[in-house]
């Protein structure tokens, strides 16, 4: 047990879970932490996510993954009974640190998260640029090759021309659906 009083102040820290149990964990700490009156010393709790763009089926999805599985984020003032209503939660296997001392997360590190975690729309990052030649991978062009001829940033498109029928024809195309050469 750590024999630590408020000295360190309000503070982030990682407790580390079972994988697939982050909800529980936070559901259940929560609960505790009304029932042991602990309020004064235990004030978030946090299982960072963020939205993803994934293809399934040929269609284009948003879905919230978890940025840490197996993690959960605790803001608390670490003393002798914070600890050890943290620690005794269902399925709370540890504190990240050295032994049994839990080690705080800077400020920067919480401010990234909640950066991350507030995007509301997922970008796509766009690592194709014109000229490049490409194969299609998915869609009615498939097994194709073919030059990138603009990217949409904006819209998350990129526009290829493709030789059909002895001739350049321009299609668009989601960027999951090519694959640089």
């Amino acid at each position: 047990m750590p024999k630590q009083t408020g000295a360190q102040g309000r503070r982030w820290y990682v407790l580390h879970t079972y994988s697939g149990y982050e909800e529980n964990v936070s559901e259940n700490l929560q609960q505790r932490i009304e029932s042991m009156d602990m309020e004064d010393k235990i004030f978030n709790v946090l299982v960072p996510t963020e939205k993803k763009i994934k293809i399934k089926n040929g269609k284009r999805k948003v879905v919230t993954e978890k940025i840490f599985p197996g993690y959960v984020l605790v803001e608390m003032v670490v003393t002798d009974d914070s600890w050890y209503v943290v620690r005794n939660t269902p399925n709370v296997t540890g504190f990240v640190g050295a032994g049994t001392t839990p080690t705080p997360i800077s400020e920067e590190e919480i401010k990234e998260l909640q950066r991350r975690m507030g995007i509301e729309q997922p970008t796509m990052r766009l690592d194709f640029s014109a000229n490049d030649t490409i194969r299609i991978i998915d869609g009615p062009f498939k097994d194709m090759e073919g030059k990138v001829s603009e990217v949409d940033e904006v819209r998350g498109k990129v526009k290829v021309f493709v030789s059909m029928f002895g001739r350049e024809t321009p299609v668009e195309l989601d960027p999951l659906q090519i694959k640089k050469i």
